[in-house]
């Protein structure tokens, strides 16, 4: 059935579907085993293949990769393992030409210690930029300001010879933390912001925000309520009440969409995490002063998928005006693949049509990571091959996110197609069978089954934007109502590993897998049916 649609009147934006790309491991244009800009380019038609809306590529940008990029030392330059700013320039072009939008990562919480602007700001007190990071002095004892303590494990807070102070940086002792509370600080990042808008970036996802700002007071955390979860970082005994989500964060991001505003449809989208992300993610999605979007971890870090996941998460995010437009993700850089996470090896077939399905079926936008579409899986690194500082520094209880960042397989070829034959990361012998090649040769292939899917979305503007009206589950059963212009749409899913029968199923069946038809749901099935608005 056809039904009008008001995409005049709506975004590009609101129902996307996103690709993540890491650069380092998605094609390695000159042999040296990381990826680069180039191979990004040469594998953009794969990209558009799938029907994607626009690409979010992970940071590109210079950096002595102590943190893999998001320890930036030039906000303005490519790292040249990566490539050059032709090279960036050239692929926007191209992903233009495909019709693909692009997003890019900006850091704003943190820099490289070897960034400019903090080795001028640890030269001395009194230097121009002497408050353009969070300096303080020592307690009287020699300790550190606060208690305070980073992401990555032990304190926040380390000791500088030079000023004899101390600097902040919730994650590695090399990524210190901008003064964001100082205006010409704010200005500096805006600055950087509008450079790649002029380079013709379609907008940003921005890292950490909550981060952005710390408590000028320097409050000692309140200890965290003890929970049934193992705590394998100092970090984890804190309730972050005062180096994250300040109150004036929303104010610098009134900002930033100021700035957006002067360009054509450029989409903002905050990773927002930590035990107030709701709370913030409201605040910094507020109205039409604030960002577009924004998507946190609720399901990034799920050990199992279930029905009151999802419908508790979509109930987060009713369809009301003036409240932000969610992102959803199941995987990410920094996520274990949804896929060792979520399901036993021999349900992954089917459970990778399950979870792809269901993406593309929340109220949102959906965001893809690279070789999701593949069903690529988990890859166990030995702790000698790691790269990822947080697990090294926490071996063994902290999962490798080196293990989501293995190369992209494109083909059966010894280096799998990645373009070198020793690559920073293994492919990983599962994924290794997995390729793109024979995957877009067999019409039964997940590949295949995610461009219906992603099809499906778009062609239903019920499923592409429309509200949700209803969201129950009765066991591992999930029940969704969406309807938009029109168009009124039902979704089953089966979450578990038990068949279940169906007693009021009806309907136009525009989708259904694994099995599934108006009666019954075998186990992983689910069924999307057009009923009358």
């Amino acid at each position: 059935m056809k039904h009008e649609t008001a995409s005049t009147l709506r975004p590009w934006w609101k129902g996307a579907t996103i690709y993540q790309i890491y650069p380092r491991s998605f094609r390695d244009s000159n042999g040296d085993g990381i990826g680069d800009l180039p191979g990004i380019t040469e594998r953009l038609p794969h990209v558009a293949s799938l029907g994607i809306d626009c690409i979010w590529i992970s940071p590109f940008f210079k950096s002595p990769m102590k943190d893999f990029g998001y320890d930036v030392s030039d906000y303005r330059d490519v790292d040249p393992i990566f490539g050059t700013l032709e090279d960036f320039d050239t692929l926007v072009a191209r992903a233009h030409e495909l019709g693909l939008k692009v997003l890019i990562d900006q850091v704003y919480s943190h820099t490289s210690d070897e960034h400019a602007w903090f080795e001028e700001s640890r030269s001395s007190r009194d230097n121009p930029k002497h408050d353009w990071y969070v300096w303080a002095d020592a307690k009287p004892d020699g300790s550190p300001p606060s208690n305070w303590q980073s992401v990555f494990g032990g304190p926040a807070w380390t000791w500088d010879a030079r000023r004899g102070q101390y600097y902040l940086h919730n994650f590695l002792s090399s990524q210190p933390q901008i003064n964001m509370h100082n205006p010409d600080v704010q200005d500096a990042i805006l600055d950087v912001m509008r450079f790649w808008l002029e380079r013709g970036v379609d907008g940003y996802r921005i890292d950490a925000l909550n981060f952005a700002m710390h408590d000028p007071e320097l409050r000692d955390n309140p200890p965290a309520p003890a929970t049934d979860k193992p705590r394998t970082r100092p970090f984890d005994f804190q309730l972050k009440k005062y180096n994250q989500g300040h109150a004036d964060i929303p104010a610098f991001i009134e900002r930033i969409r100021s700035l957006t505003d002067e360009y054509e449809g450029i989409f903002t989208v905050a990773e927002v995490g930590g035990d107030d992300a709701m709370r913030e993610m409201r605040l910094f999605t507020d109205g039409e002063t604030h960002l577009n979007s924004a998507y946190s971890f609720n399901f990034l870090y799920a050990e199992k998928l279930t029905p009151q996941l999802v419908c508790a998460s979509l109930r987060d995010w009713p369809d009301e005006e003036g409240l932000g437009w969610p992102s959803w993700a199941f995987e990410n850089h920094d996520a274990p693949r949804a896929l060792s996470r979520w399901c036993e090896p021999e349900e992954r077939d089917a459970f990778a049509r399950l979870k792809t399905l269901l993406l593309m079926s929340l109220r949102g936008n959906a965001i893809l990571y690279y070789g999701e579409e593949l069903g690529l899986t988990q890859v166990d690194i030995p702790f000698d091959q790691l790269h990822d500082p947080e697990a090294i520094a926490n071996w063994p209880l902290t999962l490798s996110r080196d293990g989501a960042r293995t190369p992209m397989p494109w083909n059966s070829s010894s280096c799998a197609g990645f373009g070198s034959t020793e690559p920073w990361l293994p492919v990983g012998e599962d994924n290794r069978n997995r390729p793109v090649e024979a995957q877009d040769a067999d019409e039964n292939s997940l590949l295949a089954f995610t461009r219906a899917a992603i099809g499906l979305r778009k062609a239903n503007p019920a499923m592409h934007h429309g509200a949700v009206t209803d969201c129950r589950h009765e066991g591992d059963l999930l029940l969704m109502t969406r309807e938009a212009e029109g168009q009124k749409l039902q979704f089953r899913f089966n979450l578990g590993s038990e068949t279940i029968a169906l007693g009021d199923c009806h309907g136009e069946t525009l989708m259904a897998i694994n099995g599934a038809s108006h009666s019954e749901l075998p186990p992983h099935a689910a069924i999307i049916t057009e009923i009358s608005a």
